[in-house]
């Protein structure tokens, strides 16, 4: 009876004193991802409720205002055309209590030639590619419209390399994609150095997918890959731009593509919270739930 006792009284204490359940755990921070709202002022067209973007919108600011979010990040194509559209969607997410960083994307260019170069600024992004750090993440946000057949006006020589490059070298793939620069690709090899070297965990956000292989992903997507495969600091690859959404895991990185809010009925979006071995995408509305373990 004294041994059972005993052993009683030792499983107790174990239970009291070990360490929690990874379950049970905090995350370290969290924040919200959303792509696609492409709102505009004109009739729907097939699932594309672009005026209903700006009610679902409104509801997901809502929601992430009752959430502990460190912050939003919008992944491209804010709105579907016109540069009156921004005002209305800015107004409304002016109400987020955190920031909110943009993305890039080929349909924020959909506006008129004087208006193209205004874009990044308007949005308040400081440059057209650019990255910040939140504990010890890296996130690196991309401009897949560097190289582009439609974020330039048609006099200027960016447009005309853009032109240039697509007919010699990617002339099978969609107008509507676009490439990264070499001179992105070596801006985003500097900073994966560095964040390898200070041992910080990186995710790059795009507008455009690059895995798996898929008609809208970027046009040089086989050499970004190869780049970020080169660096165990990468974890994951978060876009838009496939409407439909997609997910995979390629060499211990996670590739999600979120659904595009204006074809949705509900406001679809993400929050992710950040675990120290995972991070865990809590899907609203169409989006589903997934827990991405961190290599």
């Amino acid at each position: 009876m004294r041994t059972i006792l005993l052993l009683s009284i030792m499983f107790f204490l174990q239970g009291c004193f070990s360490a929690p359940s990874v379950d049970n755990q905090k995350p370290l921070f969290q924040f919200a991802t959303l792509a696609d709202c492409q709102y505009c002022d004109q009739d729907q067209r097939g699932k594309r409720d672009y005026r209903g973007s700006l009610a679902r919108l409104e509801k997901c600011v809502d929601h992430c205002n009752n959430q502990d979010l460190t912050y939003s990040v919008h992944l491209g194509d804010f709105i579907d055309k016109d540069h009156a559209s921004f005002a209305p969607l800015q107004k409304l997410t002016a109400k987020l209590k955190a920031p909110i960083y943009h993305v890039l994307g080929n349909h924020d260019f959909s506006v008129a030639d004087e208006y193209k170069s205004q874009v990044p600024s308007i949005l308040g992004m400081p440059a057209r590619y650019y990255d910040f750090k939140v504990k010890n993440w890296r996130f690196i946000i991309l401009d897949g419209n560097d190289i582009s057949t439609h974020a330039y006006p048609k006099d200027s020589p960016k447009y005309k390399e853009s032109k240039a490059i697509h007919k010699k070298e990617y002339a099978r793939q969609a107008h509507y994609n676009g490439a990264l620069s070499a001179t992105q690709l070596k801006w985003i090899e500097s900073i994966l150095q560095k964040s390898q070297v200070a041992n910080e965990q990186v995710a790059l956000y795009c507008h455009f997918p690059v895995y798996p292989q898929d008609g809208h992903n970027l046009w040089n997507a086989k050499a970004v890959i190869n780049l970020l495969e080169k660096y165990s600091c990468v974890k994951a690859y978060i876009n838009g731009h496939n409407h439909k959404g997609n997910y995979a895991v390629k060499e211990g990185i996670h590739y999600l593509t979120l659904k595009g809010m204006v074809e949705n009925k509900e406001p679809t979006y993400g929050i992710i919270d950040v675990y120290s071995d995972r991070l865990e995408f809590k899907g609203q509305g169409a989006e589903t739930d997934r827990k991405m373990i961190l290599r």
